[in-house]
């Protein structure tokens, strides 16, 4: 029954992308605010398909942290769930992504039109630059940076993978970190096609400021989210012990 329900959910949810990137389309002439209106829309009817047919449910905490106005948001990554909740709580947003998606049909369309961030990651000596200028624009645009400090989705179990780049941004910029924890990963595995039923939580954490040693800022964040993650790991394990599916995937285990 879970696969029948995770195939029905995929399959709504790639039919769901299409449908409303075509109806969407009028936006791209206006980008901007209209896009981000219509990428809310799909990511409240992504989050209602999910829990109507997987019992996948999506909680926000901490959402008083979240300072008015410009901010960098430093989430953890563990499946395209987190995009879909930050989606819907970040407002003004702008997402640091691989180049790659900009080669999608309409898609890349979208992202390029309302103020979504590209980095082209074959580039490495300039990765951080462009990262850095790139935040500068969209701080004095009064949008809320989002970036996943790991860069790619990580597996529930797998051991952290920090990079220097959120560092840099604050220390550049001046601007408010805000890490946010959450435990997608249990329920919306990267690179598998089922989806178990709870209770995903995206969790925002008090604002962390730049500090004079880079290294003891990306320590603290990297302590502060890594922890709070696995707290909400545990929780979600302790109402549902078949959740450890996920972890043994990673060949991994947490104690």
């Amino acid at each position: 029954m879970r696969l029948l329900r995770s195939a029905l959910f995929n399959l709504g949810f790639y039919l769901l992308v299409v449908v409303l990137m075509i109806a969407a389309l009028p936006a791209l002439a206006r980008g901007g605010d209209a896009i981000e209106w219509h990428a809310r829309r799909w990511a409240r009817l992504s989050l209602a398909l999910l829990e109507r047919t997987c019992g996948t449910k999506v909680e926000f905490r901490g959402l008083e942290n979240l300072p008015p106005g410009a901010a960098l948001v430093a989430a953890k990554h563990q499946s395209t769930l987190d995009v879909l909740a930050l989606v819907l709580v970040v407002e003004h947003f702008s997402f640091v992504y691989k180049h790659e998606l900009d080669l999608l049909p309409l898609f890349g369309n979208y992202l390029r039109a309302c103020g979504q961030i590209s980095i082209d990651r074959k580039k490495r000596a300039g990765v951080l630059t462009q990262i850095v200028a790139a935040g500068d624009r969209a701080f004095a645009a009064g949008r809320r940076l989002v970036i996943f400090p790991e860069g790619t989705r990580r597996p529930v179990g797998a051991p952290p993978l920090y990079k220097a780049g959120v560092a840099r941004i604050v220390e550049a910029t001046g601007a408010t970190c805000v890490p946010a924890a959450l435990n997608s990963g249990l329920f919306w595995p990267r690179r598998q096609f089922i989806r178990r039923p709870g209770t995903m939580v995206l969790e925002f954490l008090p604002p962390l400021t730049a500090g004079a040693d880079k290294s003891v800022f990306m320590q603290t964040l990297q302590t502060r989210i890594e922890a709070a993650s696995d707290r909400l790991i545990a929780e979600a394990l302790s109402k549902d012990a078949s959740l450890v599916a996920p972890l043994a995937t990673s060949g991994l285990s947490r104690s």
